[in-house]
């Protein structure tokens, strides 16, 4: 098969190879070896069994319809590079195609038939980004994310805006304008890039809920981006650099205790932190909508103005597929008076994706745009105007689709639904 037929999909017809994809011959059979010694007993047990029932929840899949795309073939890759028969050359670029989203590890055999004495997780997401580190490692560079974590690095914080806005260390901080935030103390709230330069109504919510509810907490001295996404996309020391500086960063102000309120900042601190440090990290990370929950429960933040929306609430891949964080959100918007929630359970959303995550929007643009597409579709349905999130990277390309609609859905974060209902909005 040609790597034209290959990359084809009917979303953007037939995908070109990407030019100037490598800056070394990628002969590097030690690492190969390595990576295929490391993954080849979860590959055969997801090739040897025959299954597919991971297709049908798999975001990417859903739009594609291109087997190369498919959890299954992830692993049948790790097979055929065993046997010689392909190389990370000959696929890199099929990994390109998962948002990390988990659905597939839930859906599989593999993890459901098994019983309490045996817990066992097939771990597709972790493939996928071995895969991609060992292209990065063998000289093999997706363009758009090549280009992605080189101005991270530079500007320490993702280039998530486009235009004369600057994003840089001077203006990480902007968003807290006029909230008189300390820097430093033993709680320290992290906000992610997106949240710090895009949607910064996000940030200013959580800190006037931290205050209203009389929590105490201040801001790093210099906050790098969590390194979650160039370690995503395969650029393991890259992301290890961002890590080293935030954790030393926290360090130095005295902070034991880390509220993020970005499920993929919540994955960076809580999955690959500790693969990097092991006993030194030692940081208890609190993620905002657990915490919130909690304050709403024990009075410490009253709900009180109502929020005249029908709503149905988006389940972040992060939070209920990866980590199984379904029940908070919901316990939080069932407590906003004048809300009309109409909820989809979360095991039906393990096949609901924005499309935002692993990489795929900066690579596949139009991807992202119809898997987003199709999940405000399936909230339309509900007849809902607000669609509700705790994810505010899945908010920027839920919120276009939500947009172009002839009767348009709104895309709100949870915690400006209930900074609204807290009567703390700007």
């Amino acid at each position: 098969m040609s790597s034209t037929e290959r990359a084809h999909d009917p979303v953007g017809g037939t995908e070109e190879e990407p030019a100037g994809g490598t800056d070394k011959e990628p002969d590097d059979e030690a690492g190969t070896a390595e990576f295929v010694q490391e993954w080849r007993n979860a590959a055969y047990n997801c090739y040897s069994s025959g299954h597919k029932f991971c297709r049908e929840v798999c975001p990417v899949m859903q739009v594609t319809r291109n087997e190369v795309h498919t959890p299954t073939a992830f692993h049948a890759n790790v097979v055929a590079m065993e046997k010689g028969l392909l190389s990370i050359a000959d696929v890199a670029r099929d990994y390109v195609h998962c948002t990390g989203c988990g659905a597939c590890e839930l859906r599989c055999p593999n993890t459901l038939f098994t019983g309490d004495f045996y817990r066992f997780r097939t771990r597709t997401v972790q493939l996928v980004k071995a895969a991609r580190a060992l292209a990065v490692d063998e000289g093999i560079h997706q363009p758009g994310w090549q280009r992605w974590v080189e101005a991270t690095s530079r500007q320490k914080s993702e280039p998530v805006l486009g235009g004369e806005v600057p994003v840089s260390q001077e203006h990480v901080a902007d968003w807290a304008a006029g909230l008189d935030l300390p820097i430093g103390g033993e709680t320290i709230l992290f906000c992610d890039c997106e949240g710090a330069f895009h949607r910064t109504s996000v940030p200013r919510a959580a800190a006037k809920i931290l205050k209203a509810a009389g929590v105490e907490f201040g801001l790093m001295r210099e906050q790098w981006c969590c390194g979650g996404p160039a370690a995503e996309m395969g650029y393991v020391e890259r992301a290890k650099e961002f890590a080293r500086h935030n954790v030393d960063d926290w360090r130095a102000v005295g902070a034991r205790r880390i509220i993020v309120f970005d499920p993929h900042d919540y994955i960076s601190f809580t999955e690959d932190y500790p693969s990097y440090f092991g006993d030194e990290y030692d940081f208890e990370i609190v993620l905002f909508v657990e915490l919130l929950a909690e304050l709403i429960r024990d009075g410490r933040l009253e709900l009180t103005n109502p929020v005249d929306r029908v709503v149905t609430y988006h389940d972040a891949c992060r939070l209920n597929k990866r980590k199984g964080i379904h029940a908070a959100p919901r316990e939080v918007l069932r407590a906003v008076p004048g809300i009309t929630f109409k909820d989809v359970d979360h095991v039906t959303q393990w096949s609901y994706c924005s499309g935002a995550g692993g990489g795929l929007p900066i690579e596949r643009p139009d991807l992202t745009a119809e898997i987003s597409r199709r999940r405000v579709e399936q909230a339309a349905a509900l007849d809902v105007d607000t669609l509700v999130s705790a994810c505010v990277w899945s908010e920027r390309p839920l919120t276009e689709q939500g947009g172009k609609r002839a009767d348009p859905i709104e895309v709100l974060d949870l915690l400006e639904i209930v900074a609204l209902s807290a009567g703390l909005e700007d």
